[in-house]
C-alpha cells in the first residue's frame, strides 16, 4: 500500500513538473531559410539581428531611440540561460535574449516573416546566423 502511494505521488510530481522542464529547454528562436541564408528568427518567423556596437559581454548598447527602431528580442522574466542562449539584463531592468553572447533584435521595417531589410543597415546590423 505504501509503495503504491509513493509511486502515485511520484507520478503526479513528474507530470506536474514536465511542462516546466520542457519550457525551459526549448530554444527561444529557430533557424529559417531567408534570402540571406540560414538565419535565426523569432517564434513568429521574424528575422533576428546582431549589432556590432554590442561590445561588452552581457550588455546591450541599443537603448532609447535605437531600441525603438531595433526592438530587443525580449526574454520572459523567468527566462534562464541554456546552451548557446543567454539572458542579459537591459538598462531598464528587462531581460533580453542573446545568442552566443550577442544580444538579439528585430528591425522595425521588417513586415513579414523572411524579411531581412535590416541586414547591413548602417554597416553595423547583421542577420543573426545560427
Amino acid at each position: 500500500m505504501k509503495q503504491t502511494i509513493v509511486v502515485a505521488a511520484a507520478t503526479i510530481l513528474l507530470s506536474l513538473s514536465a511542462p516546466a522542464v520542457l519550457a525551459q529547454t526549448s530554444a527561444p528562436a529557430k533557424v529559417a531559410e531567408t534570402p540571406k541564408g540560414k538565419t535565426l528568427v523569432d517564434p513568429k518567423g521574424m528575422t533576428l539581428y546582431t549589432f556590432d556596437n554590442d561590445k561588452t559581454a552581457g550588455k546591450s548598447a541599443c537603448n532609447g531611440k535605437c531600441a525603438a527602431n531595433w526592438p530587443p528580442f525580449m526574454a520572459p522574466p523567468d527566462a534562464a540561460n541554456m546552451a548557446n542562449w543567454t539572458v542579459i539584463i537591459r538598462n531598464d531592468g528587462s531581460k533580453q535574449w542573446a545568442y552566443k553572447g550577442k544580444p538579439l533584435y528585430r528591425w522595425m521595417d521588417d513586415k513579414k516573416p523572411g524579411d531581412v531589410d535590416g541586414d547591413g543597415r548602417f554597416n553595423v546590423w547583421h542577420v543573426a546566423a545560427p
